[in-house]
């Protein structure tokens, strides 16, 4: 990651719009699939010079109005726009506090407890898993260690397998992974979270590479669990207001479906193996 990050982004997002995407005429030859520099200036009402120095770094500062602008030339969504402010360093949630915090309160690890029919756990921004319940454990038990969801869904040969849809999680959790490069580029953990998965991974140095950015909210996902087959589960997810940068995921199965039955049988496996290791170990 170099420190042009609010360039970067712009490029890649330009690069990704046709001019029809945008009700713009093409006239001429184009040597890019993607808009011109001039074309995103016109759309945004800045001059053409002040944008390409936005993309070559060497203007840091725009103006709200600016960004404001350019999110609506580039057809950016909620979490893109956001993502935009917090690059240029004028979101109102950007502050200059302590990195999230890594530790899950008891309280918190009690309310997971109290979902036994759920898988629920809490990750942080770079998609490390601080805390699980049982059944997050018991769900996530292909994966040896299941530590941080973007290294599982790259790095561990259980991925392809148990994302019945990999190609969908591997955009979600890079698009996290972008979001949370807007929290906080300089971030340790995600430099070499970021550099390690560059190192081994081309399909994720190619998402990164494309500046996707998404953040988790709801969505359903498809699993195949080694134990139970094909489960579809549906996940919410809720930020930890007392510890910024936490998020709580709940998973549920829809009540009397065929997942919510391979659900529970989970469970139970799951508790018999510790059962049957805790009276091995004794």
């Amino acid at each position: 990651m170099d420190g042009n990050h609010l360039g970067d982004f712009l490029r890649a997002r330009r690069d990704g719009l046709r001019p029809e995407d945008v009700g713009m005429a093409s006239y001429g030859a184009r040597r890019v699939a993607g808009l011109r520099r001039e074309e995103v200036a016109v759309l945004a009402g800045v001059n053409a010079d002040y944008y390409t120095r936005l993309e070559q770094g060497r203007e840091r500062n725009p103006s709200p109005q600016v960004l404001d602008a350019l999110g609506r030339a580039l057809h950016l969504d909620a979490d893109a726009r956001a993502h935009l402010f917090r690059l240029a360093g004028t979101a109102p949630e950007l502050r200059p506090s302590a990195r999230p915090a890594e530790q899950v309160s008891p309280s918190l690890r009690q309310l997971m407890d109290g979902y036994p029919g759920a898988p629920a756990f809490v990750m942080n921004r770079t998609l490390d898993v601080l805390a699980a319940n049982a059944l997050a454990d018991a769900l996530y038990a292909p994966f040896e260690p299941a530590d941080n969801l973007a290294r599982m869904t790259f790095l561990d040969p259980a991925g392809r397998t148990f994302y019945t849809d990999w190609d969908r999680a591997a955009q979600a959790a890079v698009a996290n992974l972008r979001q949370a490069a807007g929290f906080d580029p300089d971030d340790p953990r995600l430099r070499e979270l970021v550099g390690a998965l560059t190192e081994h991974s081309a399909d994720f140095t190619r998402l990164w590479n494309s500046h996707t950015v998404r953040g988790k909210t709801r969505d359903a996902k498809n699993f195949l669990h080694p134990d139970v087959g094909a489960l579809t589960l549906t996940y919410q997810a809720f930020d930890v207001r007392d510890a910024p940068g936490q998020q709580l995921v709940i998973y549920h199965a829809e009540p009397g479906s065929p997942s919510a039955q391979s659900l529970e049988l989970l469970g139970t496996v799951h508790a018999t193996r510790r059962q049957a290791t805790s009276r091995f170990h004794h």
